[in-house]
């Protein structure tokens, strides 16, 4: 989904479901528009033929960008890694040097960059310029993420991420006086302002 200068969704499944229901096991990351297009139209695309890179102890699933001479379909706006990585025990594989900004999240089992174990559920920013070794002796599930340095920072407030503060002001307004459209079919239920 690319939010761009706007855009209501739905993530709720219905209670009964919830109550008896498969268990959705996720991440949601949310990827900044770059400089001069925070304010494009926004849009939805589904994309299921993901990139699989895979050995006897790896198997890294390429979400958005390139990562080891393949690359996603997703949309991106900018020089973008994302990828979910499962080692198998003793697995192990290169994060080379190939974004301006790399990170790590252990999601699963256990891992470690460099010889550095990783915390569960911590973002662990890797040092630029440097090629490293990931690798777990008991299997783990990580996600790499990075890219392209933006030259402007960017604000993060509840739902809303932009350069400009005063745009997230003006975001959040809209949002409390209802200018922003309804969802179909979710008209009944409206998350407040925290």
């Amino acid at each position: 989904m690319t939010a761009g200068k706007g855009i209501v969704h739905s993530e709720r499944s219905p209670a009964e479901e919830r109550a008896i229901g498969p268990k959705l096991y996720g991440m949601q990351t949310w990827l900044a528009l770059p400089d001069g297009r925070e304010e494009i139209d926004p849009a939805f695309e589904a994309v299921n033929d993901l990139p699989v890179i895979e050995d006897q102890c790896a198997k890294a699933t390429i979400i958005m960008g390139e990562l080891w001479g393949k690359r996603a379909t997703t949309t991106t706006y900018a020089d973008t890694i994302y990828a979910e990585i499962v080692l198998a025990p003793t697995g192990s594989l290169p994060i080379e040097v190939s974004a301006d900004e790399r990170a790590v999240m252990l999601v699963g089992g256990e891992a470690s960059v460099d010889g550095q174990a990783l915390g569960l559920y911590e973002l662990s920013v890797l040092a630029p310029g440097r090629n490293m070794m990931l690798s777990s002796d008991r299997g783990g599930r990580i996600m790499l993420l990075g890219g392209e340095a933006f030259s402007t920072p960017r604000h993060a407030w509840w739902n809303f991420v932009s350069s400009d503060k005063e745009r997230i002001r003006q975001a959040s307004e809209d949002w409390k006086a209802g200018r922003f459209p309804k969802v179909p079919g979710d008209a009944e239920e409206y998350i407040p302002l925290p």
